[in-house]
């Protein structure tokens, strides 16, 4: 089969996409993402008596461990289906991408399994975060610190 034949193939039974709707449904999940972390801030400042950085550890903490659940027991897919980007570009995406390494390649052990491939899905996030992390100190420095 041509290529110019597949694509129509594909094209013509690719579900319609809203990208209106697909960016309002990632921007309000995103927004009760960070939220619900705010919360979290609140609730762990109060009951343990500790400054909001400190409890800020904590709710990051919180939402890892969230994400890490649920993906361990098979849902976060489903959350992700419906709250689009807003669910995997938080520090949720991440500790989901790192959990799903480890549950592919659990079977290999420890070290072939989980520590060659751990950093497989996110470790392109690390990565180009760094660098372009790098870069922005870079123009803000050169700037004299206007930015």
């Amino acid at each position: 089969m041509k290529q110019v034949n597949y694509d129509k193939i594909v094209k013509k039974n690719l579900p319609d996409e809203n990208k209106l709707t697909n960016a309002l449904i990632a921007f309000s999940v995103g927004g009760l993402i960070g939220a619900f972390g705010n919360f979290l801030i609140e609730i762990y400042s109060y009951l343990f008596e500790i400054s909001r950085n400190d409890s800020a550890v904590f709710m990051i903490i919180t939402l890892i461990f969230i994400a890490c659940f649920l993906t361990a027991v098979g849902v976060f897919d489903t959350f992700v289906k419906t709250g689009r980007m807003g669910v995997i570009i938080p520090i949720t995406g991440f500790a989901h991408s790192m959990q799903s390494a480890i549950l592919d390649y659990k079977n290999e052990g420890l070290i072939y399994g989980f520590g060659s491939n751990i950093f497989k899905l996110s470790g392109s996030v690390i990565l180009y975060g760094v660098v372009s992390s790098y870069f922005f100190a870079l123009i803000r420095f050169l700037l004299g610190g206007i930015i």
